[in-house]
């Protein structure tokens, strides 16, 4: 079939044609947008899940959602690489400043003008200048060198205004559980103030399944300022629907064995239903696809997670958080005993501590409960046992 009408989409954060299984969480934000219109007070939300089950993606749709709205949108990521909470802050205060000259129009009335002020005085504070958003300094506001006045002061101005054109703020944040402890702290905190005097400021956030413990070891209110959903992998019917309807589009339909075949294999992931769609896209000679089709089609689909989705967190591993994901591959993807962990190893479970927190630290692994560890990536376990066995 024709390459270049490939309808399926692997990648991170890439919208599939088929959104399947996921609206609820577009409904619930919709009706967020619509409550902010009106004024009426309602809590953010905050995505959690493994990778690859599409967090981004969603949270893609709720910025768009929000900017078809007209409210000023501020999209930020967490980082665990170098330069860490320094390149983070930075990166807020640009899009803070490129929202803020979207925002300041012919329309702007004068409150918001002053707001964008104190808007350009937090990024300056941050060491962001060099964009021009057309307003002067406010000085004496959100310019303290504390992370938290200076963003509560900066975002009680900007809803204020924003407020008076039936507007609001957002903050989209991707990968919340890897922000500083201090911005983390921070913004819980301006979320709070704003759920109490009712400012149109909201956060839709996502992370890995231990954000929320991230969020409520920060703040204790955190767990009630915010609606939170997990988003797993999909329902059977929407994971049929994931893989057929895109193919469906170009007259191309699927053998029920090899539709069986092709989603057994990716466990209704929505990553994996891609990565094995196109696959199989690539290699069907006719427009029926069957179970030989299937079969070749996950064979590549593998050797092309096995070459990207997965090295890119084992290869970040030393050689003891290797041996360590080695012992934690044998309990497949239900999740491990740290104590089962150091009997397999022969060591005790203390001097195993540095390297299981390594790993939670590079987001290979996380703490589903205590004494627990799980893998972050689905079937990085059997992943890990192919490594073994080559």
């Amino acid at each position: 079939m024709e390459s270049a009408l490939n309808p399926y989409s692997p990648g991170s954060g890439r919208r599939p044609i088929e959104l399947a299984g996921r609206e609820p969480e577009i409904d619930t934000f919709d009706l967020l947008m619509a409550k902010i219109r009106q004024r009426r007070p309602d809590r953010g939300m905050i995505l959690h899940g493994l990778r690859g089950v599409g967090k981004t993606v969603l949270l893609n749709e709720f910025r768009r959602q929000a900017e078809r709205a007209d409210y000023m949108v501020i999209t930020l990521e967490g980082r665990d690489a170098e330069g860490g909470p320094t390149a983070v802050r930075a990166k807020l205060a640009r899009s803070l400043l490129q929202a803020g000259r979207k925002h300041n129009n012919k329309t702007a009335g004068a409150k918001l003008k002053t707001a964008l002020g104190s808007l350009a005085s937090f990024s300056a504070k941050l060491g962001v200048t060099g964009i021009d958003i057309g307003v002067t300094l406010n000085h004496g506001r959100a310019d303290s060198g504390s992370i938290e006045v200076d963003l509560e002061e900066m975002i009680e101005d900007l809803s204020g205004a924003l407020a008076e054109n039936r507007s609001g703020l957002v903050f989209i944040i991707d990968e919340m559980q890897d922000l500083d402890a201090g911005l983390i702290a921070a913004l819980l905190s301006v979320q709070h103030l704003a759920s109490q005097r009712e400012w149109p400021f909201y956060i839709a956030g996502a992370g890995l399944p231990n954000l929320p413990g991230v969020l409520s070891e920060s703040r204790s209110y955190a767990e009630r300022l915010f609606t939170y959903r997990s988003i797993g992998a999909l329902p059977t019917q929407a994971a049929e629907s994931a893989l057929l309807v895109p193919a469906s589009k170009y007259g191309v339909s699927f053998k029920e064995e090899a539709k069986e075949l092709l989603l057994q294999a990716s466990g209704g992931y929505p990553y994996f239903i891609q990565e094995y769609g196109y696959a199989v896209w690539e290699t069907a000679p006719e427009k029926t696809i069957t179970i030989a089709d299937a079969k070749i089609a996950i064979e590549i689909g593998r050797q092309q997670l096995d070459q990207g989705f997965f090295p890119s967190r084992w290869d970040k591993a030393t050689k003891a958080e290797k041996t360590f994901l080695r012992h934690m591959a044998v309990d497949g993807e239900q999740g491990s005993s740290t104590s089962e962990l150091a009997q397999r190893a022969g060591k005790k479970q203390s001097s195993m501590t540095m390297t299981r927190s390594g790993l939670i630290s590079k987001g290979v692994i996380y703490a589903p409960a205590t004494g627990w560890v799980a893998f972050t990536l689905p079937g990085m376990a059997d992943y890990i046992t192919r490594l073994s066995q080559d």
